[in-house]
């Protein structure tokens, strides 16, 4: 199994939705029936990484995809030394909202990749719109842990969930 060179913008004509699945039903769900729609209406932004051989209907499968959009954070959430520093307002911030591999592509580096693909996005975002940081909501301990050791840290419990942040300006020194 290989993947395209490229992420590219997801596409309902041209990538198998329906065949995703990477264990996780909330993750499967959103590519499948709320990804397209959230990107109609402008709240999201989903980019994946197809298959490079398509299936017998012409369309591709999807290896991996990230979703991303803009969002804020109340300064009062951030470690007081970073809070301090800040306007009494919202805090504007990028929302990893979703990052998902499917399960056939496990093992193979493809959630780092998919990671760095994504804030190298939102790093070059940055260039045009700012942002303070990113933030994740993690939907279980696997996914905690799997952005912990890229140098997210945890901010707060939002949701029911752990929400972690990355500084931009530590993004910055990624792409930079």
């Amino acid at each position: 199994m290989t993947w395209a060179k490229e992420f590219v913008e997801l596409d309902k004509s041209q990538h198998d939705r329906d065949s995703f699945d990477c264990g996780e039903r909330e993750l499967n769900t959103f590519i499948q029936t709320q990804a397209a729609k959230h990107m109609e209406v402008g709240i999201s932004r989903t980019m994946l990484l197809p298959d490079c051989k398509p299936l017998p209907d012409g369309k591709y499968p999807i290896c991996a995809f990230y979703t991303i959009a803009p969002s804020s954070i109340g300064r009062e959430t951030l470690p007081e030394n970073l809070a301090n520093k800040l306007p009494r307002y919202p805090v504007p911030v990028f929302l990893i909202a979703q990052l998902a591999v499917d399960v056939e592509y496990r093992g193979q580096g493809l959630g780092k990749i998919t990671l760095i693909k994504a804030l190298e996005y939102l790093w070059e975002v940055n260039a045009y719109i700012k942002a303070y940081a990113v933030i994740v909501d993690c939907l279980n301990d696997g996914a905690k842990d799997f952005y912990l050791k890229y140098g997210f840290e945890v901010l707060c419990e939002y949701n029911g969930r752990t929400r972690l942040f990355i500084l931009m300006e530590t993004v910055a020194q990624l792409f930079s």
